[in-house]
């Protein structure tokens, strides 16, 4: 992949959209612009988890005019990510296609965990290296992260289901503050907080951070206010709640730091705030400069340097499952070889990077059990935390896995393009030669693909001496056929 002087990373957020561009110099990140709009996506959830029509509109403003800022750039200096109101809303397929027209860009929907890591990544470029372990927490409009890592490196990744924005809404709609709702939102927090607070504790870490807008704005209120002399502290929390009592609702908040659009989801976000600090045992907390884009960045900055934290992942979750490496190997070279003729010779390479972690992870399922392991393999992929892949890209994965062998009318229903065809012929194709699991001699092969029909063309006689195969190839001639396309195979 080519170096990119300028990248640039958008966070659809269930609070606010966020754009940020950075140039590249001597393999360092220095931020050029930034672009903010509280978009509000979680408001725009409604009971039956469908993202209504005012919030879409609201977003897709926003996107538009984000889409003319990055106007210009490739698509490879671009990763756009989305959080928790896109990965529950039910018709989050049909809004990211409108999404994406908007803004020019593909849209990658990222999963708890992986949005844990980024925001990780964020946080731990802007600080000095030091000793110690940090606890990362952030604050989203729907859900809540919580990270304890040292230096560059996460340790412990979690994701809980409640945000600044959900929770504004569910217990403080009517934007009154009474002791009754505000101890119904920090026992619901709590409540979630019990999960993780074992791992989470006061004694498993050294220093705790806030990264984004709630515990940046929690700061500033605290320290401009004279609650805190430094940071979030306990004390200056329990001055807060008292205030906020007192003030009973968010139109007579009058708090130095607070800004307006930030008034609505205030309640919510410091009930959240409150409850970690009181169940995880913090006694203060410094804001972070770092967040989620920030990660993205130097997440997409280190896959130009062959550093992509997807390829550490397929490493580790081949040891996870036994994988024999030699296996994997040789079905990836042979399926790349002929991916590239299918594709014409000008495959997209993140097509060919697609192709060859399936090929490396096809087998993981056997570990479960060999008898149809590939559903136990496309299981894994589809629904694994899976760090530096994308949900898009485990739903690809997984496909591709489901249908290395067996019926292809598992297809049936499934989302396809004709480049996936060519890719599951590929990967098929290996699988089948590589049968015997040896290095055996394979045949040279020239194959074309037209969208409708396989053409491939085989040593002369090789099919004689190799019956098994033969027959194989004769059976993927009739799988073919009734999905609509045709193989042709000859010798020559």
């Amino acid at each position: 992949m080519q170096q990119q002087p300028v990248l640039a990373a958008v966070d659809l957020g269930s609070n606010s959209f966020r754009l940020q561009v950075a140039r590249v110099e001597n393999d360092q990140l220095y931020m050029l612009d930034s672009l903010r709009e509280p978009v509000r996506l979680a408001a725009g959830l409604n009971s039956n988890k469908q993202l209504d029509k005012e919030a879409q509109q609201r977003a897709l403003s926003c996107l538009q005019r984000f889409g003319e800022r990055l106007r210009g750039l490739p698509r490879e200096a671009v990763r756009a990510v989305g959080t928790n109101s896109l990965r529950v809303a039910k018709n989050a397929a049909e809004f990211l296609k409108q999404a994406e027209a908007a803004l020019g860009f593909p849209i990658e929907v990222i999963a708890g965990r992986e949005e844990a890591r980024l925001i990780y990544l964020g946080v731990a470029h802007g600080l000095p290296q030091t000793e110690g372990r940090r606890m990362v927490m952030d604050i989203g409009g729907g859900s809540t992260e919580f990270i304890i890592g040292h230096g560059l490196e996460p340790l412990k990744l979690e994701s809980l289901f409640m945000g600044c924005v959900s929770y504004s809404q569910r217990y403080f709609a009517d934007g009154k503050i009474s002791k009754s709702s505000l101890k119904q939102a920090e026992l619901a927090a709590r409540n979630e907080l019990q999960t993780i607070q074992v791992e989470f504790a006061r004694d498993q870490w050294e220093h705790a951070l806030g990264s984004s807008g709630t515990a940046r704005v929690l700061c500033d209120i605290l320290e401009l206010n004279g609650y805190s002399e430094s940071g979030i502290t306990r004390s200056g929390l329990e001055q807060l709640r008292a205030y906020l009592l007192k003030a009973g609702d968010v139109a007579l908040l009058d708090l130095q730091g607070l800004k307006g659009d930030r008034i609505p989801v205030l309640p919510g976000g410091f009930a959240i705030m409150y409850a970690a600090f009181c169940e995880l045992g913090i006694e203060q907390m410094q804001p972070a400069l770092g967040a989620l884009r920030e990660g993205v960045l130097y997440d997409l900055l280190g896959r130009f340097h062959h550093n992509d934290m997807r390829d550490v992942t397929a490493r580790q979750f081949m040891r996870r499952y036994h994988v024999d490496a030699r296996q994997a190997q040789r079905v990836a070279q042979l399926a790349e070889q002929l991916a590239r003729q299918f594709l014409d010779g000008q495959p997209a390479e993140e097509e060919l990077q697609l192709l060859h972690w399936v090929a490396q992870l096809h087998e993981i399922g056997i570990s479960v059990a060999h008898s149809g392991y590939h559903k136990h393999s496309a299981y894994i992929l589809k629904n694994a935390d899976m760090p530096g892949f994308s949900k898009k890209e485990q739903d690809r994965l997984s496909m591709l896995a489901l249908l290395h062998r067996g019926g292809l009318n598992k297809l049936a229903g499934l989302p396809y393009a004709a480049k996936d065809l060519a890719l599951v012929m590929a990967l098929r194709l290996a699988v089948l030669l590589y049968r015997n699991r040896g290095n055996v001699d394979i045949p040279a092969i020239e194959g074309r693909f037209s969208g409708t029909k396989f053409h491939l063309v085989l040593a002369q006689g090789w099919l004689a001496q190799n019956p098994l195969t033969d027959t194989a190839l004769q059976e993927e001639v009739k799988q073919w056929k009734d999905l609509g396309v045709s193989v042709q195979m000859i010798e020559g």
